[in-house]
């Protein structure tokens, strides 16, 4: 009897440590973007999604300047998994550019969606080309963006100089919109999903026609000096009112990252609750449906992706070596 109840002690002992595991409390924070873009609502959607469906896990989403700022949140080594875009990571992960000397242990979790890169102007302002944007009022982005990055890199390879060939502004998109209707900036550089909801307000604004620049054609500049990140690609002048012909632009993968500490079980559920509770984040945003295994190569992110995830693509046949 003594040894039945030794053991039925025992027993309940071990459970109740499985179910204080399973029920671990996790609270995450998630580094999105400003309000105007696609980042801050997607982000919100994944953090509700992971909220509702993983056992102990609550997270937030949380407005930040954009990719730069997510990935400076992640080195703190603080539970955070952000948005950001291929070419930021790989500044981050190698210690380059807006991170020269603090490298981020970085891991990525999943691809997400194409960003295209807009180059805004409107009627008026005598751009219809990259070479007219010299001596022109320019915003290319917030402090804390990718957009900040991706702009100055189509600025170099246009040949133009960011400081002494334009009065340029820092602006987030929203901002931006702000900005180019009081007539205080005249073009300003986004790099979002499609629709970015501040360009929709601006190409819906009375009296305003807006014009994306087409710039495409440096993609190839771009890729011998900073790697395969860039696509030549196409925003369809039916994504924003006022637009009369297709936008060719550059684009790049905008992915998921964590901190490489993150347990390979909590990166494996974030990453199969968001694959099975996709239909939900598309109802957010339509950019969702591009969060698809085909998209998931290891050639698409330049940062090695975390073995969580790896686990999960492996039970779904992605091999991502």
């Amino acid at each position: 009897m003594k040894n039945l109840m030794k053991s039925l002690v025992l027993a309940a002992a071990a459970l109740l440590a499985f179910n204080g595991f399973a029920q671990e409390k996790i609270n995450l924070s998630i580094g999105t973007g400003g309000t105007g873009g696609v980042y801050y609502p997607l982000g919100g959607g994944i953090a509700n999604v992971l909220s509702k469906y993983v056992p102990g896990m609550q997270a937030t989403a949380e407005v930040t300047g954009g990719s730069v700022d997510n990935l400076k949140l992640i080195g703190t080594g603080k539970p955070y998994i952000g948005l950001a875009m291929a070419d930021a990571s790989q500044d981050a992960y190698k210690g380059e550019d807006k991170f020269k000397g603090q490298k981020v242990p970085l891991r990525t979790l999943m691809v997400l969606y194409p960003n295209r890169m807009h180059i805004v102007t409107v009627e008026g302002t005598g751009i219809n080309t990259m070479k007219d944007l010299k001596g022109k009022r320019v915003s290319t982005g917030s402090p804390g963006s990718a957009t900040e990055v991706m702009a100055f890199r189509i600025i170099e390879a246009a040949g133009l100089d960011k400081d002494r060939d334009m009065r340029r502004e820092r602006l987030g998109v929203a901002e931006s919109v702000n900005a180019i209707k009081d007539k205080k900036i005249d073009a300003f550089f986004w790099v979002g999903g499609l629709p970015t909801a501040a360009v929709t307000d601006l190409a819906a604004t009375p009296g305003v026609r807006i014009k994306l620049v087409d710039h495409a054609d440096l993609v190839p500049a771009m890729n011998k000096k900073y790697g395969n990140l860039y696509i030549e690609d196409v925003i369809p002048k039916s994504t924003y009112s006022g637009m009369t012909a297709d936008n060719h632009q550059a684009t790049v993968w905008n992915i998921l990252v964590t901190n490489e500490k993150m347990s390979d079980q909590v990166a494996y559920n974030i990453v199969k609750t968001i694959f099975e509770k996709r239909d939900e984040l598309i109802q957010v945003h339509k950019e969702a449906a591009n969060f698809k295994l085909e998209n998931q190569k290891a050639a698409a992110s330049p940062v090695p992706y975390h073995p969580g995830a790896v686990k999960y693509f492996a039970e779904k046949g992605v091999k991502l070596n």
